[in-house]
């Protein structure tokens, strides 16, 4: 990548849920720490952020930390600096380092949306002009307010993507399967 580095968004990583939905499907182990094709789900997300060449966060689990929004302000927080944020849940095993790039040195806009046939994914890109707002998020609603607030003031841009790894997550047994299925085909 041949953007200076200190112009990139920095990737925030959640990796603080506490991935209920997973247990209640059967998961013995949580979701982040579950095998995809032998290699732990966060793992696959850590690796497609290292190859993005983006700087990156990762939020870890944390009693001060209960819940999304939370997770969120500690990683702004924690990067204060940053000249914006990518907001990528730690469950998203499938997503590729492109698709973080291409988010990441999108068109300047308040709110930046990832799209895969019409459904919205992760990514989010925030501008630092969000941070305070960021910064304010507390319990399990993650950034969607400031995303709708946007929106209100048409400062959110959508970019169709070519990823299904955007919009395919880990919150079941289910969801792990198959994701293990497509890789398989792939």
């Amino acid at each position: 990548m041949s953007a200076d580095p200190k112009a990139l968004p920095v990737v925030i990583v959640l990796a603080a849920g506490r991935g209920e939905r997973f247990a209640a499907s059967g998961g013995q182990v949580h979701k982040l720490e579950a095998l995809l094709a032998g290699k732990r789900v966060l793992d696959h997300v850590l690796a497609a952020v290292q190859a993005s060449g983006l700087p990156s966060y990762v939020v870890h689990a944390d009693a001060s930390r209960p819940g999304m929004g939370d997770s969120i302000a500690a990683g702004v927080r924690a990067t204060a600096d940053a000249p914006g944020w990518l907001i990528l849940p730690g469950d998203l095993p499938l997503l590729r380092s492109e698709t973080l790039r291409a988010i990441a040195l999108a068109p300047p806009a308040a709110v930046t949306l990832p799209q895969y046939q019409g459904q919205r994914g992760h990514p989010v890109r925030f501008a630092a002009a969000c941070g305070p707002q960021l910064l304010e998020l507390k319990g399990n609603q993650g950034a969607a307010q400031i995303v709708r607030a946007q929106a209100a003031m048409h400062s959110v841009a959508v970019m169709e993507v070519d990823d299904r790894g955007c919009v395919t997550d880990i919150d079941t047994l289910d969801d792990l399967l198959r994701a293990e299925q497509w890789l398989a085909q792939q």
